[in-house]
């Protein structure tokens, strides 16, 4: 055999024992007649001693370079300078045989947990990248939270069951990406954005609890948790309510944190859409630390400030103890608040005194009365500096002021990636105007079933329909949503007229799903949880990219395959793919 031990496992009980070992040169040293060989596989490095009393294995470790494979038989000993950060580091092996299982050419990056190879070079060899220890733990961290899940749901009753890959395109959501059909000249599969109406039969089915971790597809622009393909945790259950799938998921995250992390999560806080809105600009609040926004309309408004006096909102943040930032750090935040991304106009600051007055960017228009009443309305402290922004379209304007916050917690240290805080957002919007498609959209999907309470306002004013939607947010990040589906095919019709669909185009599309319905479709509901989002959080990453083990870059290309790329005339022409596409 190769091994009889691993890289990772010896320990000082073996200490004695004839071991074989099989991997990876990682460093070689060398100190005087002696060669020490750091050998490293998946599950950690054992230190290699080659002393000068076998001269003849001495020079055959000296000829050995960074990444060669190597095979190794020799005698456990006990290290006499231990090493406290290896785990393996109060032993060390006695090498009696080599063997080179292959030689290999140096790396282009150094395979260390501080590698001096940036993303893209990392990209080009992720297969070199994947050897290093950090993005090897975040594949095992994967792997543990995917069995975790498995387990959690499997003993609640759900079953996994496989959805197709090649589905048809459907319209709402992102952009599809596309598969032509050689049998079926002219017409396309999609790849699925989501297994939403397969999961939904799945219950018309009466598998009464659906999941599966599966591949998803989306054409949209790419970030940092963002890639064209993703995976999910998708769930579906029978005869629920809200409040069943809450509490479900709830526990399946419970089980999360404990397995993984050690840690015994609270019952999780709920807020309301609007709620989220009106305090932190954002559906998906980061609830680490403070830094609820104060809206000042009543306070700042008509004194002569035209800013102030033209607005449509007026709000601010108050950061604690930041009473000291310099003008020179207030001009970089309002460069940043007026970068094109976040788009505001300009910065209000005003700081708490150490004897309670408030000194501030437009004292010439407040008197220290009003300013005190601003004060108030952030219940400030001596110390502490207060951020303004207004502007003429409310959501905009808070959407800034999230941006501005989140800066500033990350500047005053207050968004530790160790810490969690996670929530409930729910009552979201059934509908968002589309500015671009001059219509009412579906904030989550045509499935997703309105408040019962809210459905006679579908007639008269659907804009403020609430949906039955909800979200799971952790430290500021969306990792799972769903809702409870439609399963009256006459409202599911109503939904789609509001939408915009004929009843030819919704038969056309979902007409599927519609008949399905006529044969008696439970009271259904689900959710899905990003996993590569949800490990990313674990493992305390900037990106997912890093828990995913080939992703693609922000251009959404695999550098190391060259994907995508061109094909061959020959498949173009079996595809019966129009010229003109061909010749671009």
């Amino acid at each position: 055999m190769y091994r009889t031990k691993t890289c990772g496992e010896l320990r000082i009980a073996n200490v004695g024992e004839e071991v074989t070992l099989a991997g990876w040169v990682q460093r070689i040293r060398k100190m005087g007649g002696m060669t020490f060989i750091d050998l490293r596989d998946r599950y950690g490095i054992t230190q290699l001693v080659f002393n000068d009393e076998r001269a003849d294995l001495c020079e055959q470790a000296n000829r050995l370079g960074r990444e060669f494979v190597i095979q190794v038989t020799g005698r456990v000993e006990e290290r006499s300078s231990k090493n406290a950060k290896m785990e393996t580091g109060d032993v060390e092996i006695l090498v009696e045989r080599l063997s080179v299982l292959n030689s290999a050419i140096t790396p282009p990056f150094t395979i260390e947990d501080n590698t001096d190879g940036g993303d893209d070079l990392r990209m080009k060899y992720r297969y070199l990248d994947l050897r290093r220890t950090a993005v090897r733990k975040n594949l095992e961290l994967r792997h543990r939270m995917a069995f975790e899940v498995r387990r959690y749901l499997s003993d609640h009753g759900f079953l996994e069951v496989e959805t197709p890959v090649l589905v048809n395109s459907t319209p709402e959501g992102a952009r599809d990406f596309v598969v032509p059909s050689r049998m079926n000249p002219g017409q396309f599969y999609a790849l699925p954005q989501s297994p939403q109406t397969l999961k939904q039969l799945l219950m018309v089915s009466g598998f009464d609890r659906y999941f599966q971790i599966v591949k998803c597809f989306r054409d949209e622009d790419l970030r940092a948790d963002r890639q064209p393909e993703f995976t999910q945790i998708d769930c579906e259950m029978s005869f629920v309510e809200q409040e069943d799938i809450l509490e479900m998921f709830e526990g399946m995250s419970r089980h999360l944190f404990k397995e993984i992390k050690g840690i015994d999560l609270p019952e999780l806080p709920r807020m309301t859409w609007a709620d989220a809105m009106k305090y932190y600009g954002s559906d998906k609040p980061d609830t680490r630390f403070g830094m609820l926004f104060v809206e000042l309309m009543d306070v700042l408004k008509g004194y002569g400030f035209g800013v102030f006096d033209n607005a449509a909102y007026i709000g601010g943040i108050c950061a604690k103890g930041a009473a000291h930032y310099s003008r020179k750090q207030i001009d970089q935040l309002t460069d940043f608040v007026k970068k094109p991304q976040i788009g505001a106009k300009g910065l209000v600051y005003a700081r708490v005194e150490s004897d309670g007055s408030v000194k501030s960017s437009v004292d010439k228009f407040y008197t220290q009365d009003v300013l005190q009443k601003m004060k108030s309305a952030f219940d400030a402290e001596p110390g502490d500096l207060i951020l303004i922004l207004s502007g003429d379209d409310a959501m905009k304007t808070r959407k800034q002021l999230c941006e501005l916050r989140l800066e500033m917690g990350t500047q005053l240290g207050l968004r530790d990636k160790s810490k969690y805080s996670c929530l409930w957002v729910i009552d979201f919007p059934m509908y968002e105007w589309s500015d671009e498609e001059q219509r009412l959209m579906a904030m989550h999907h045509p499935f997703t079933s309105p408040k019962p309470e809210d459905i006679p306002l579908l007639d008269t004013d659907p804009a403020s329909v609430r949906a039955n939607a909800y979200d799971m947010v952790i430290n500021g990040v969306e990792v799972g949503g769903g809702s409870i589906r439609i399963h009256d095919a006459q409202l599911q019709q109503k939904i789609f007229e509001i939408l915009g669909f004929t009843p030819e185009q919704a038969q056309q599309k979902f007409g599927f799903l519609m008949n399905a319905f006529k044969y008696g479709a439970p009271p259904h509901g689900g959710l899905a949880y990003g996993l590569d989002r949800f490990v990313s959080l674990f493992a305390e990453l900037d990106s997912i990219r890093d828990c995913i083990a080939f992703p693609k870059n922000n251009q959404g290309r695999d550098v190391m395959l060259g994907a995508p790329g061109v094909i061959d005339d020959i498949q173009l022409d079996e595809l019966q793919i129009r010229v003109d596409l061909k010749e671009k």
